[in-house]
């Protein structure tokens, strides 16, 4: 990384499926003073070149496996391939780190999902990644003897703290990237004494309902995390009731905050089920109106979340005015609704952008969806709000059952209508094998608007 005329800062690629090349890679591109910019592993062609060339990157470090698919698209960005060895390169030199300033020098830019969007690219800065470390490790107790199972990818702001924390502490991953195979994660799983699991909401509901995870036992387990958006709350007492001396970890974070912003403590979840807990030790959470002041504790007041830390990062890569936007004053304006109860705890409602306004309500996404997660057949569901003359939006629901044909659009509105107000359920209902994700596992609800563009909901499916 030395070689080859690189200067302090400069933006490497990293194009990898997770594994030793990516860590190596990864790694020996901070040590070496320069940013390391991992790729999503399934973009396309034109995001390629947008990132590459808002970065300016002359270099990319790629595996065997992307080397053939990306070779033509860098061959007209006069951009050098650097292609993972046959065999490990020995040395043996011991470099020092190079010098850096870790509060203003980036060590990673890190891109967000791009689910409302184009996407944008993070700045993560050494100081960043330290402090956001060394906070995890902290709450979750990660040491030594830690082995986790590790299904997220590298490239993901929530993967890449599994790496940075395993590490940090001397523990170790167990990495799988075949999570199409669920049983065989958790045959892993009991193979190698794994002691924790990190995943994101899809990646528990895929386990309780296509896989037998509640029914085995895995002794060396002791913790899991949940992050990268909600949990539907009858999943997460279906993983309480499976393994009641395992810590289940509630996590909020996001990519601005270089990984992670709060947590609800494992002894909490039964009398705080639904919060996201309270700020880390170097975070602070504010939830304001938008005239600036807070929301008042223990009422139905719904404000912003505002985070403040030295975990919350510079900005986004090249884009002044969507740092401007989201970045003031040292702060970081989530764009996530929430409410605080009486003890500080902090329950987020919704994603401004995703709310539905329907007959004059705002409704959220998240209400329905969790109430749709009670019925025992459903694997998953995302809510999107669809056009209607007479409400402004209706509510459509995208839903995948354990088996084709288990459920119909009118069982799931009848469960809903005794669980919800008229206006609430589902007007539309349609069933698909899978929904649309993020790279980061999250559910792409702009897929789900583009599909509904495309064929406009004229009845249930």
């Amino acid at each position: 990384m030395r070689s080859g005329n690189s200067f302090r800062g400069e933006r490497i690629g990293l194009l990898a499926e997770n594994g030793p090349f990516f860590a190596a890679a990864y790694l020996g591109i901070i040590r070496a003073g320069l940013c390391a910019v991992p790729f999503p592993a399934d973009c396309s062609r034109a995001t390629f070149e947008r990132i590459a060339a808002s970065t300016g990157m002359r270099r990319i470090l790629v595996s065997a496996r992307f080397h053939p698919r990306i070779q033509p698209w860098t061959e007209p960005l006069g951009v050098e391939l650097v292609v993972e060895p046959a065999e490990p390169p020995s040395t043996d030199a011991n470099l020092p780190s190079a010098e850096v300033d870790p509060r203003k020098d980036l060590a990673a830019i890190i891109w967000t999902s791009g689910s409302t969007g184009d996407v944008k690219g993070v700045e993560v800065t050494h100081r960043n990644v330290l402090v956001n470390t060394e906070d995890i490790i902290g709450y979750v107790g990660i040491g030594p003897e830690d082995r986790a199972m590790c299904v997220l990818p590298f490239y993901y702001c929530y993967g890449t703290s599994l790496l940075h924390t395993h590490l940090m502490a001397g523990g170790s991953l167990v990495i799988n990237n075949r999570f199409m195979f669920p049983e065989k994660v958790l045959d892993e799983m009991q193979q190698r004494e794994c002691t924790g699991l990190a995943g994101v909401p899809a990646t528990y509901q895929i386990l309780l309902r296509k896989s037998r995870f509640a029914e085995r036992r895995f002794p060396a387990l002791r913790w899991l995390q949940q992050a990268g958006g909600k949990l539907p709350d009858p999943f997460i007492r279906e993983i309480r009731r499976a393994f009641p001396a395992v810590k289940f970890f509630i996590m909020y974070g996001q990519t601005e905050a270089t990984a992670r912003l709060s947590y609800l403590p494992p002894e909490r979840l039964d009398d705080k089920l639904g919060s996201i807990g309270r700020g880390l030790p170097h975070t602070r959470l504010d939830v304001l109106r938008p005239d600036g002041t807070p929301v008042r504790p223990g009422s139905d007041e719904v404000g912003e979340i505002v985070a403040s830390g030295e975990n919350v990062t510079p900005g986004y890569w090249n884009d002044p005015e969507e740092t401007a936007r989201y970045f003031r004053d040292g702060r970081l304006h989530t764009g996530d609704m929430a409410r605080v109860d009486a003890d500080g705890f902090i329950y987020v409602v919704e994603r401004v952008r995703d709310f539905i306004k329907a007959m004059g309500y705002r409704i959220g996404p998240k209400e329905v969806e969790d109430v749709l997660a009670e019925m025992p057949q459903i694997v998953e569901a995302g809510v999107i709000g669809v056009p209607d003359d007479l409400w402004g939006e209706a509510i459509k629901a995208f839903v995948v059952t354990i088996r084709p044909g288990q459920l119909t659009a009118d069982a799931v509105r009848n469960h809903c209508m005794k669980r919800l107000p008229n206006y609430k359920a589902p007007r539309y209902v349609e069933f698909l094998p899978s929904l649309p994700k993020t790279g980061n596992g999250k559910v792409d609800k702009e897929s789900l608007r583009n599909r509904e563009r495309e064929t406009p909901s004229g009845s249930s499916r």
